[in-house]
């Protein structure tokens, strides 16, 4: 009987002490948040591009409370949220605001796996919006600012027998701080949604040796057919090496060594190119070794593809894939679920939305001032897809933006917020600098948050000059970066030409079709313009779709739609926000579309 109340209670998922979790509020929901296991939530490996085998999921319910910021240590808890969906999500089962003025407090419980016994333990968060502070058996062992980025901690030396105790506080001042929030506010309204607090990726430990590696560097270059593979040690030390195998399947194409920290470069024959048509990923396999004993050994992928402008026969700056004139085309996608918010429901959501946008009949992806969790971009990587990767916004508010949209003005950032902005950009760079999808850095979305454009350029061109980079996607207008970035709604219009650099429309369409039944609010809705029924909307589409295709010969090299799917007040997706409903007629939209892609083919 003990066993069978045992297994029970496991089903249910009832916490020591409070309700069986259930998703939070009457919102809509994905059809995946029924699939959500709050034993096991989001189980895969967080992180595709650097992958080890001793590793322990930590997601799952913990214990939380909110509580006035400057307390200390809370002695007790408001209750279960699941981890890892931010507080103000239906998936955390909480759904409740924090705010500037408190702090949101977690803990959990969990017991190191006996065979790590003799290695260090790494302590991981996927991302943890915005500041966090992590204990480990009331010991405080690290901190970290910054929504959008990975971090860990060597919690080796604290921890004790049996099961350990984390303890995770986070502060996030959204709209009323200086940091990158993306489209976050504490009063959500038109194109400003709800808050994210907390953490709302993965968390994990893993076992490792006294030396490893920390994170790799894959650069392709398809013209002398060579990659180059940096595997940073966490200790450079004399003597250690680093060795790359690269395979085609199991068998090995190429291989180098180098000395511990130092690229290794290796030669590719028969080039397999990756292209959103023929999207071929090579495996890696990275070792670091000392005195022939190998210290870790670590999984890794590659794609071979070049991103570059050419000027064309007419004397009109392309953008060119593998050497080639590509015409880029995709929707802005905002990263946004009705049940999770930030986070997306189950592996299988994150997907979908990828798979759906080539079935539409796209080659690209503006992930729009947002970044996405790991596996991600992993997907795009995997189903073949370009990605236009924005910074998210922040340093001003909301009203700030709207009045400075198109103005020539910049924003003066304190000193703070500018060494905030360089280090949070530059880490998600270095985080993100292996996937082959990401083809384009975004530092600005039209004016918000704007500063030293030319700079910020600049230094993103001379810090990865395997990508091209956007200055300000329809923002202040500089004659820096790869493209010539043009907002305009709803119809595609060419009012500016760059004869220097590649001429691009960042924003265009959002059309507007409201769906009975699958709307997060029954009021206040908008789109730039609406309709009324499917065919409608879908003429409408079409009828933008001729006119982009006419202005290409004009000048135009990528066009990006708004937008993948309706957001909050925002119902101008080509689906409906709880992705139950494509709005338009798919096939008449995926035809024209794969026209636009092949345009300059």
């Amino acid at each position: 009987m003990t066993v069978v109340l045992f297994a029970l209670t496991m089903a249910l998922a009832i916490p020591m002490f409070g309700q069986p979790w259930h998703p939070a509020g009457d919102h809509i929901q994905t059809k995946w948040a029924e699939q959500v296991d709050p034993q096991n939530p989001l189980p895969e490996y967080p992180r595709p591009i650097l992958v080890r085998s001793d590793w322990q999921n930590l997601n799952g319910l913990w214990n939380y409370v909110i509580q006035a910021k400057g307390n200390g240590l809370p002695a007790k808890f408001d209750g279960k949220i699941l981890v890892p969906f931010a507080i103000e999500s239906a998936l955390s089962g909480v759904q409740k605001s924090v705010g500037q003025a408190n702090e949101l407090w977690y803990e959990r419980q969990f017991a190191v796996p006996a065979v790590w016994k003799n290695k260090k333990v790494l302590l991981n968060f996927g991302a943890v919006d915005w500041k966090a502070d992590v204990w480990i058996n009331d010991i405080k062992v690290g901190s970290h600012q910054g929504g959008y980025t990975a971090f860990s901690f060597d919690i080796t030396p604290f921890l004790g027998k049996g099961e350990q105790k984390l303890t995770v506080r986070v502060w996030d001042p959204t709209d009323k701080g200086f940091q990158p929030r993306g489209k976050q506010v504490e009063d959500p309204r038109s194109i400003w949604y709800t808050a994210v607090t907390g953490i709302w990726q993965t968390v994990w430990i893993e076992a490792v040796n006294e030396n490893y590696i920390t994170a790799i560097k894959s650069v392709p270059n398809i013209d002398r057919q060579t990659l180059a593979v940096t595997a940073t040690p966490f200790e450079k030390k004399a003597g250690d090496l680093i060795e790359v195998k690269v395979l085609d399947k199991e068998k090995v194409v190429g291989s180098g060594k180098a000395t511990s920290g130092e690229e290794v470069l290796v030669t590719l024959n028969d080039l397999k190119l990756w292209s959103p048509e023929t999207p071929f990923l090579y495996d890696l396999e990275i070792s670091l070794t000392r005195n022939g004993k190998v210290m870790d050994q670590v999984k890794s992928y590659a794609g071979m593809r070049k991103i570059s402008t050419k000027r064309d026969v007419n004397g009109i700056v392309r953008l060119q894939l593998n050497n080639h004139d590509y015409f880029q085309f995709g929707p802005l996608d905002q990263g946004w679920w009705p049940d999770g918010l930030y986070t997306a429901p189950t592996d299988e959501a994150l997907l979908y939305d990828i798979k759906k946008t080539k079935d539409f009949g796209f080659n690209l992806i503006r992930k729009h001032v947002k970044v996405e969790p790991d596996r991600w971009y992993y997907h795009c990587d995997k189903e073949g897809i370009l990605v236009w990767q924005d910074m998210p916004s922040g340093g001003e508010s909301p009203q700030w933006q709207m009045r400075n949209y198109f103005n020539g003005k910049e924003l003066e950032r304190t000193a703070e917020s500018e060494e905030n902005y360089r280090a949070e950009w530059k880490a998600i760079i270095d985080q993100h600098l292996s996937n082959p999808c990401i083809v384009t850095w975004v530092p600005f979305n039209e004016a918000w948050g704007q500063f030293k454009t030319p700079e910020i350029a600049a230094w993103i061109k001379l810090y990865d000059p395997s990508r091209l980079v956007n200055s300000a996607s329809g923002g202040n207008f500089y004659p820096v970066g790869d493209m010539l970035d043009i907002h305009n709604y709803p119809a595609p219009e060419l009012p500016m030409y760059d004869g220097r650099r590649a001429c691009v429309l960042g924003e265009y369409g959002g059309i507007g079709l409201p769906v009975e039944n699958h709307l997060w609010v029954k009021e206040r809705n908008w789109g730039y313009v609406q309709y009324k029924t499917s065919k409608e909307a879908t003429n409408a589409y079409i009828e933008l779709a001729e006119k982009l295709k006419a202005l290409i010969p004009r000048g135009f090299s990528a066009a990006v739609y708004t937008q993948t799917t309706d957001v909050e007040m925002e119902i101008n997706g080509l689906m409906t926000y709880d992705r139950k409903v494509v709005k338009m007629d798919e096939a008449r939209i995926a035809k024209v579309n794969r026209e636009v892609c092949n345009s300059l083919k």
